[in-house]
């Protein structure tokens, strides 16, 4: 087990569709911490036949896995919005 498996608890990865936004496909990958979740996403696009990927996570936990899946999508919306491509550099 990881360091950080062990400090923040499991990462539930996402079902295997993305919700795509804008050309990019966001994963709502959550981290489990007791009985509640953290918002944690993950952003991938293909630039120039290059597989970029990006990992969001707040200190926002969630009681319920369906808040912290929309929370993740839509905070992973916003950062897509701010940064673009450049979330990648």
């Amino acid at each position: 087990m990881s360091l950080f498996s062990k400090l923040f608890g499991g990462v539930e990865k996402s079902k295997p569709d993305p919700v795509t936004y804008k050309g990019f496909e966001i994963f709502p990958d959550l981290m489990a911490e007791g009985s509640k979740f953290r918002l944690m996403a993950r952003i991938e696009k293909t630039i120039d036949g290059d597989r970029k990927t990006h990992t969001v996570i707040r200190a926002d936990v969630f009681d319920t896995r369906d808040q912290a899946e929309s929370f993740s999508i839509a905070k992973a919306k916003q950062v897509i919005d701010e940064q673009g491509d450049s979330i990648f550099s």
